[in-house]
C-alpha cells in the first residue's frame, strides 16, 4: 500500500511487487487548501483500506511511517490483525506516534525511543540496509579503478540524495578552489535536479554525477563522506564506517534529520554542521578533518560501533513472532 501521488507507486512495481494506492497525504505545517482536504482523504483511505483488508485477508500488517500506514494499520488493528511498525528516525513521526497505541510491536533504530512510544512494545533492530555494504574495504582498489582515482590522494564523497541537496551543492561549488588547494579528489553526487547546473565542473580530480549506480564502490573509494542525514543514509553510513560530516536538511518533518545526525555525533561518531552555519564553518571543519588522521580514525571506529547489520533479519523475526502468535 502507498500514497497514490508518492514515489512508491512507481518504485514498487519496478521492483516486481503489486501496490495499491490510497488518496492520503500529511497535514501541512502552514495553512493551506491541502489541509482542508485532509478529512476527506482520510475517510476515503479508511474505506479503501477496509475493502482491501477484507479481500486480501492479511495475517499481519506492517507500517514504516508513510502516510498510507495510518489508515491501513488503524483498520487492521481494529480487526485484530497483528500489526508492527518500524520507526526509522531518531525522532518519531506523527503517523507512527498515532499508531503506537494500537499496534503490537514497534521496531526502532535508535536508543531512547520510549519518550515517544510504549516501552513494552519497543524492539531495537536498526534500519534495513543494502547487504553489499557489509564489507566494502575489499573493494577499495576496484573502486579507485572504477572512478579513475589516484591511490595516493584522499577522496571526498558528497551525497545529497537522488534528487540532490541544493545547499550542499552550493557549498561544494563555492569550495572547489579549496578542494584543489588541498589536492583531494571529489566524487560529487549532485542529484538529477541539479545535473545541468553542476556537471560543467567535472574535470580531472572532480567528478560530478546526478546518480551513483555503484554506491558500494563510491563508499569504498571515499576517505571522508559529506551527506544529508536521512534515516537510511545514516544507517548505511554506520555500516560503511567512514568519517562523516552530516549537513542535515532543516526542511523535513519535525527536523528529524538534525535529530538523526545529533544522535550519532553525541557518541563521537560524526561531525554535524547545521545549514545555518555551513557557509561559515564548512571549509574549516572539512580542513580540520581531512588533515587529522587521528580524528578520522576515531570517527570511523565510533560510527562502526553503531552499525546494525542484522536489522532486516531482526525485523523479520519480530514479524514471524506475530504470525506464530496469530
Amino acid at each position: 500500500m502507498g500514497a497514490s501521488d508518492r514515489m512508491e507507486m512507481e518504485k514498487v512495481p519496478q521492483a516486481g511487487y503489486k501496490i495499491e494506492g490510497l488518496w492520503i497525504a500529511g497535514l501541512q505545517r502552514s495553512l493551506s487548501m491541502r489541509n482542508l482536504m485532509f478529512p476527506f482523504k482520510l475517510i476515503s483511505s479508511l474505506i479503501k483500506s477496509r475493502r482491501i483488508i477484507k479481500k486480501f485477508k492479511p495475517d499481519v500488517a506492517i507500517g514504516t511511517g508513510g502516510y498510507a500506514s495510518a489508515p491501513l494499520l488503524r483498520v487492521a488493528s481494529g480487526k485484530n490483525i497483528p500489526c508492527l511498525i518500524q520507526e526509522q528516525n531518531g525522532h518519531a513521526g506523527v503517523t507512527n506516534k498515532w499508531l503506537s497505541k494500537t499496534v503490537d510491536t514497534i521496531c526502532v533504530a535508535y536508543d531512547g525511543m520510549e519518550k515517544f512510544f510504549p516501552k513494552s512494545k519497543l524492539v531495537l533492530t536498526g534500519n534495513p540496509v543494502r547487504q553489499d555494504l557489509l564489507d566494502i574495504s575489499a573493494n577499495r582498489v576496484a573502486a579507485q579503478k572504477h572512478f579513475k582515482l589516484e591511490a595516493n590522494k584522499k577522496t571526498i564523497l558528497v551525497l545529497g540524495g537522488s534528487l540532490g541537496a541544493r545547499k550542499i551543492n552550493q557549498l561544494v561549488e563555492a569550495a572547489l578552489p579549496f578542494f584543489k588547494d588541498q589536492d583531494v579528489q571529489l566524487i560529487w553526487q549532485c542529484g538529477k535536479l541539479y545535473e545541468e547546473q553542476y556537471k560543467k565542473h567535472t574535470e580531472g580530480q572532480i567528478q560530478v554525477s546526478a546518480f551513483l549506480n555503484r554506491m558500494d564502490l563510491a563508499y569504498a573509494a571515499a576517505d571522508v563522506i559529506i551527506s544529508r542525514a536521512g534515516a537510511i543514509s545514516v544507517s548505511e553510513l554506520c555500516l560503511v564506517g567512514k568519517p562523516v560530516i552530516f549537513i542535515p536538511s532543516p526542511n523535513v518533518a519535525e527536523d528529524h534529520q538534525t535529530k538523526n545526525a545529533l544522535s550519532i555525533s553525541s557518541k563521537g561518531a560524526a561531525i554535524v554542521i547545521k545549514e545555518a552555519d555551513a557557509d561559515q564553518n564548512f571549509e574549516s571543519e572539512l580542513s580540520l578533518l581531512i588533515n587529522d588522521e587521528q580524528k578520522q580514525k576515531q570517527l570511523s571506529e565510533n560510527i562502526k560501533k553503531l552499525a546494525k547489520p542484522n536489522a532486516t533479519n531482526e525485523i523479520v523475526a519480530e514479524v514471524i513472532k506475530l504470525l506464530n502468535r496469530n
